[in-house]
């Protein structure tokens, strides 16, 4: 018996801190490097607990860099009257997205604002952000 609490005790600690360094976004993104990109929206990860966009952008020399932002989740983006198939509708079109810069220096960032192709543009900014 006190083996099976044992396990169910150390499993709880394990989801507990799997939440909790999910959920630091401070320590995944710099949130004092912001940068803007413009590209091809290439891919649209809709799911919880956030969404993914991938975009496709040309770099300095010309060559095109795949993007990864991560964004708020799904229903952030409903409640502000955004849905899935308005992101699907900017799939092989420009959007440009506002980060906040991944601190392992990945071609990564957190979404502050986004453009999509039909011109609405979206803060996914808490305040004071």
């Amino acid at each position: 018996m006190m083996k099976k609490i044992a396990l169910a005790l150390g499993f709880a600690v394990s989801l507990a801190t799997a939440a909790a360094a999910h959920h630091n976004m401070s320590a995944m993104f710099d949130f004092n490097q912001r940068f803007t990109e413009t590209g091809t929206l290439s891919k649209v990860d809709w799911r919880n607990p956030h969404i993914y966009l991938t975009v496709d952008a040309k770099n300095d020399q010309g060559q095109v860099d795949a993007w990864s932002f991560e964004g708020p989740p799904p229903v952030f983006f409903r409640t502000r009257e955004f849905s899935r198939e308005d992101f699907e509708k900017s799939l092989g079109k420009e959007i440009t997205v506002e980060a906040s810069r991944a601190r392992d220096g990945s071609k990564a960032g957190l979404i502050r604002e986004l453009k999509l192709a039909d011109g609405r543009v979206i803060s996914a900014c808490p305040q004071n952000c």
